[in-house]
């Protein structure tokens, strides 16, 4: 028997066909990936379109990762700050498959410009190219260095956070996993969005968008072939690889965690939170009615939208003491 799906909030629904007509035109499958990709590439304006009438510059920059070169962005506010800022390892979205580092720049532009904050977003390697842990390595990576050119930069390193949206919300916690399992920098948080973080795909919430939705149950399969490849579904799969698989989720930085009611992902976000709470760590979490993936991005006018940025936010100035 079929799975209801949670109805979406009638206020999304333009903002999720525009999603779907725009961004999900060709179905993804093993043999769709490099058309998909080349598609989402031209979709991400490039980083100097972003920033154009912001108050913000950026900077190009390639250091030492693990596989070679790591192409980076640095976000920095136009007026540098006279003391240490906050920081954000920013890590892209596209379910490890998709998108590049300028997918991950919108963010952290709106971070310097609101809050002087500095930003660095990632060229991680994209599978099925480079299977997991690829992924995570090269972002890991970029943490190190961040926070090892963190004085250079103006930052203060206990006030850097990992964040992403979709696969880059799953890396960020797998960043916070490895930061924490090789004594690496301390994060201040990880902000989760709509994570990605089970290669599994058998929560109930995935089997409720399985062919409907923004990101369903055949997008998720695809990656997840393409990132596991034969290790998929067995003990293989490193939580370096798909951060749900991590046994012990104690002494991480403090999550926020988002994800809407309305997509394959709320299962599987709702069980990291609470795994999170089980093992006495912190986790705030939040479950927006109605909401697709990623849909405070694509419908950023909407009422559940709003609230939703909103205690994001909230999250940033506690935990980083931004203003």
């Amino acid at each position: 028997m079929a799975l209801i799906p949670v109805p979406y909030d009638p206020e999304l629904v333009p903002g999720l066909n525009a999603f779907l007509a725009n961004v999900e035109a060709t179905p993804l499958v093993g043999d769709t990936i490099a058309h998909n990709r080349m598609h989402f590439t031209q979709l991400t304006p490039p980083v100097g379109q972003q920033i154009a009438g912001r108050e913000v510059t950026a900077e190009e920059r390639s250091i030492l990762g693990p596989a070679g070169p790591l192409e980076i962005t640095i976000i920095r506010p136009a007026e540098p700050r006279p003391y240490p800022v906050a920081g954000a390892l920013s890590i892209h979205g596209g379910g490890m498959i998709l998108g590049t580092r300028a997918f991950g720049t919108g963010e952290i532009i709106d971070y310097a410009e609101r809050y002087g904050m500095v930003g660095i977003s990632v060229e991680y390697r994209l599978a099925p190219e480079s299977p997991g842990p690829a992924q995570g390595e090269d972002c890991y990576a970029a943490l190190v260095w961040f926070a090892e050119h963190a004085e250079e930069l103006g930052v203060d390193p206990e006030r850097i956070i990992a964040t992403g949206a979709s696969a880059g919300g799953g890396l960020s916690a797998i960043v916070a996993l490895m930061a924490r399992d090789r004594q690496g920098p301390t994060l201040a948080g990880q902000l989760l969005n709509c994570p990605m973080l089970d290669d599994r795909n058998e929560t109930v919430s995935s089997h409720q968008y399985d062919g409907i939705g923004a990101w369903d149950r055949n997008n998720n399969h695809t990656a997840w072939n393409a990132i596991c490849g034969a290790d998929r579904f067995t003990d293989r799969v490193s939580p370096y690889t798909a951060a749900s698989r991590a046994t012990d989720l104690a002494n991480l930085p403090p999550a926020f965690i988002e994800v809407g009611a309305a997509e394959v992902f709320r299962d599987e976000a709702v069980d990291y939170a609470t795994r999170i709470w089980a093992a006495g760590g912190q986790a705030e979490l939040h479950v927006s009615a109605g909401g697709f993936h990623g849909f405070s991005g694509f419908a950023p006018d909407a009422e559940v939208s709003r609230a939703a940025n909103a205690a994001r936010e909230s999250w940033l100035r506690r935990i980083l003491g931004v203003s």
